[in-house]
């Protein structure tokens, strides 16, 4: 998709670990914007674990 293309051309031009965090195939749903960053894994929780995931490739 978009990302991943963006992703590429970053990377070919400025190589660094990459971990991707985003929405899975699924529909969206209803709710606060707390409830579906938690939901779907976007809070600042999961945010940190995938920079210190990408960080330790390094």
């Amino acid at each position: 998709g978009l990302g991943d293309s963006i992703a590429q051309t970053l990377i070919s031009n400025h190589p660094a670990p990459l971990e991707y965090v985003g929405v899975n195939d699924s529909f969206g749903e209803s709710g606060t914007p707390t409830q579906l960053l938690e939901k779907y894994g976007l809070n600042a929780e999961n945010i940190v674990k995938a920079a210190k995931k990408a960080l330790a490739r390094k």
